[in-house]
């Protein structure tokens, strides 16, 4: 095994793009690259390119009748299909729509896969994440759910107990969809309150189907909440629900749309909070399954201020080398900010704030909504796989 962590990247997975206008610009991710580039972590690390997904590949997932309308819309993307959620505002139809979104899937298989089979000890996939998909139809930015298949990937060759974390602002709906059956795999989503945001779904009620109970876990956060009222949450409910479960291997999505700077979300965390929760999955990954762990990117919305320093510090800690919070952000790498935009980029991979929490296990406060929420998910799903969910 190589001991260098794996980046699944080249440049073809920018062409992922729904157009000038929308919050997802491919630019993210470039600008992402760039910074980890001249920030040294791409040294690190083994940087590789993947084959697309092939049609046989994303069946394990979605329904040909879907895969065939993508299809015929990326050859010919003049007009929409409200039916299977293209042709929307939130997912334009565009040329070779198919091949850009089968490759994200096809990278993310190529990271489990590196991973499952021992060739390195961590992978990162950032163009992917894309969680929202759904078996029969595109949402939330989403066509092809890449996370879904490397789980299925990692499941059709040996795995026997997956665990898959999501903390995008938005509720990992179609990863839970897709596994919500299947008791081999835990999803656990941390995520903005269905009452504040879109998709409407991850209720602390939402706990697995029949046969597989307690295999889904939702921690449905108020608006406003920030750093320390999101790593209480987390430590709160992640750390030991994964324990028990006792995964092979731990698939995790990191939308950064978190930030209290993205524009289409309510979550208050600074890159500070965010870096904070990459380094506790990577010991939880450490501590539950020998390491094995496999990330992706996810939602983010504040595409040169947010987006590029939190995924450049994922970059750092997939690599095995954090990059330090006070560190200066490249001259090159401010300079075409700068340039892109006309005004100063930050200074520093830090917003400036020292990261704490306090912990679950010094009180439970039942006027604090924040409170309420964590412990709602613990009633609904810790005694489903015989924790006790008092505080």
């Amino acid at each position: 095994m190589s001991e260098k962590a794996v980046l699944v990247f080249d440049e073809t997975m920018t062409s992922y793009n729904f157009g000038p206008s929308h919050p997802m610009a491919p630019v993210r991710i470039d600008l992402t690259i760039s910074l980890a580039r001249e920030l040294g972590i791409l040294d690190e690390m083994d940087v590789i390119g993947a084959d697309a997904a092939t049609e046989d590949d994303l069946n394990r997932i979605h329904s040909a009748e879907y895969i065939e309308k993508v299809h015929k819309l990326s050859d010919n993307p003049t007009h929409g299909d409200a039916s299977i959620g293209l042709g929307t505002a939130d997912n334009p139809v565009f040329a070779q729509m198919h091949e850009a979104s089968s490759l994200a899937a096809g990278a993310s298989v190529e990271a489990a896969r590196r991973v499952w089979t021992g060739q390195a000890p961590r992978s990162v996939n950032i163009a992917g994440g894309l969680h929202h998909a759904m078996r029969d139809h595109a949402s939330g930015f989403c066509i092809y759910n890449d996370v879904a298949l490397a789980i299925r990937w990692l499941l059709d060759n040996g795995a026997e107990r997956v665990a898959y974390v999501d903390v995008d602002a938005h509720h990992g709906d179609g990863v839970q969809a897709m596994f919500y059956d299947d008791p081999r795999v835990l999803t656990i989503s941390i995520h903005e309150g269905p009452q504040t945001l879109f998709p409407g779904t991850g209720y602390a009620t939402e706990t697995g189907g029949e046969g597989a109970e307690g295999s889904a876990v939702n921690v449905a956060l108020p608006p406003g909440t920030s750093d320390a009222g999101w790593l209480r949450a987390f430590h709160a409910v992640v750390p030991p629900i994964v324990r028990e479960f006792n995964p092979d291997i731990l698939v995790t999505q990191h939308g950064c749309d978190s930030h209290m700077d993205d524009p289409l979300t309510n979550l208050m965390l600074t890159v500070d909070g965010q870096r904070s929760s990459y380094l506790a999955l990577r010991d939880l990954a450490e501590e539950v399954c020998g390491g094995k762990w496999v990330a992706t990117g996810g939602g983010g919305y504040a595409v040169m201020d947010v987006v590029p320093r939190a995924w450049a510090h994922l970059l750092a800690i997939v690599a095995g080398t954090p990059v330090n919070p006070e560190s200066a952000t490249p001259d090159e790498w401010r300079a075409r900010i700068a340039q892109l935009r006309g005004s100063a980029a930050p200074l520093t991979m830090s917003d400036g704030r020292t990261v704490g929490y306090r912990s679950w296990e010094e009180g439970y406060d039942p006027a604090s909504w924040l409170d309420r929420s964590i412990q709602a998910t613990r009633t609904a799903a810790f005694p489903l796989i015989g924790l006790d969910p008092q505080p």
